[in-house]
């Protein structure tokens, strides 16, 4: 118990003065390991186990695939075909800003490069168009945590290596958390869209640019749609799904919007291998990480405790709720996933919690850990388009946020709003 506490310091030690997260947990397992020259055998052995897996060749792919059609002219056509479909309820661009969110979601996989792609172009309108600047950032980061839940999800397919559970049923059991995300978010922003008289003037209709529009609307819509099909029927696996995304991207972006260059993809690529192999090697040092928690026996002992306390079901989600919420403050979204799912799954499938719901829960409270300092990754990204300050971003975004906890809450004591797709689709749970 004592090189564990040695480990937990260490650890902390590296993140304090400053080492990047991924290397102070590979420093923590090797100063650790160094305790037993033997274990240090296995050190490289574990990195590529962790690493080495078909369903990682997805992660890259589905990257790729929505950093293709970002290049390619797909966020001014989310932009423009939400525009028109809020124009019934008179919705002005804080609206847009969430529907968009809920397209690109689905595309990307990301809440940071949601941020990243709409935020460069739809904030500045949003100020044009009366919108405080600091409640139009804040919507933009808010409404950017469905990039994590709404399927295709990168989060989700992490949690699949760990857990062991369906990618197909882990996307549909974040389809209805992610949508309910958006709806409350959306009720909320049209409340104060009208309480502050923030919706435009009644333009007159223009029938011609309403179909224009649209239809340049769907070929964006049908992406997400056709990897939910094909996943969760069993037609493609998650990696097969997302190479055929990148190819859909590519078709999509040269010949549909034709707004594609060789030097745009040539672009994603290069953006896509940064990304991925940053996660890469967090799941690689997290990998040994876990390994040394099992073999001392952490997970046992933190099932005991938690069994030990004799909480209901209700209370321990809630615990469990607050613990995601702390610590995605302090830690990123993968390592958060890496180092809480062997520790936690047991202990809440020991309370009757399935995977399913578990990585739903899980997730959509990282989510919000994105847009709370000081770590948010999304804060930071609204931080270097807009240059405003972090904290002022946040008190744009928490109000928006409190939705975020409502669906949070909502899912962990309502199993069904998680497991009911998947049991429509024929998913074991």
């Amino acid at each position: 118990m004592i090189t564990m506490v040695i480990l937990l310091a260490l650890l902390i030690f590296f993140v304090i003065i400053g080492v990047p997260l991924a290397f102070a947990i590979g420093a923590a397992c090797i100063t650790y390991l160094l305790s037993n020259p033997l274990l240090l055998q296995m050190l490289p052995q574990r990195v590529w186990n962790g690493c080495f897996s078909d369903l990682m060749i997805a992660m890259p792919l589905f990257m790729l695939a929505g950093d293709i059609m970002s290049s390619g002219g797909l966020t001014k056509r989310i932009i423009s075909f939400c525009t028109q479909i809020l124009r019934p309820i008179h919705g002005g661009l804080g609206e847009v800003n969430i529907v968009d969110s809920m397209i690109f979601g689905g595309i990307s996989g990301s809440s940071v490069a949601d941020t990243s792609a709409l935020g460069s172009i739809i904030i500045p309108a949003m100020e044009a168009d009366g919108y405080p600047r600091k409640v139009a950032a804040g919507i933009t980061v808010a409404s950017s945590t469905m990039g994590m839940i709404i399927p295709p999800s990168t989060p989700m397919i992490v949690y699949s290596m760990i857990s062991g559970a369906s990618v197909g049923a882990l996307f549909l059991a974040g389809a209805v958390p992610g949508i309910l995300v958006g709806v409350c978010q959306l009720v909320f922003v049209v409340f104060m869209s009208v309480k502050n008289h923030w919706h435009p003037e009644r333009s007159k209709f223009d029938a011609k640019q309403f179909w224009r529009d649209i239809l340049g609307g769907i070929p964006a819509i049908l992406m997400p749609l056709f990897i939910i099909v094909v996943v969760s029927t069993g037609i493609c696996t998650a990696s097969e799904s997302a190479g055929a995304a990148v190819f859909y991207a590519l078709i999509v972006g040269f010949f549909i919007y034709r707004e594609l260059t060789w030097k745009d993809v040539w672009e994603s690529v290069k953006n896509t291998f940064v990304s991925s192999a940053s996660v890469m090697i967090i799941i690689g040092f997290t990998t040994i990480f876990t390994w040394i928690l099992t073999m001392e026996g952490v997970p046992d002992q933190v099932g005991a405790f938690f069994t030990s306390l004799n909480m209901p079901r209700w209370a321990i989600a809630l615990v469990f709720d607050i613990m995601i919420l702390l610590i995605g403050c302090f830690i990123d979204v993968s390592p958060a996933i890496l180092l809480l799912t062997p520790i936690m799954l047991p202990v809440m499938e020991s309370y009757g919690f399935s995977a399913l719901q578990f990585g739903a829960m899980l997730i959509t409270g990282l989510a919000i850990g994105l847009c709370t300092p000081p770590v948010g990754m999304c804060l930071n990204v609204c931080n270097r388009i807009m240059k405003m300050p972090i904290l002022e971003i946040f008190k744009g975004a928490a109000p928006y946020l409190c939705c975020n906890i409502v669906v949070l809450i909502a899912i962990s004591l309502w199993e069904p709003l998680t497991v009911g797709l998947p049991l429509l689709f024929g998913y074991s749970i």
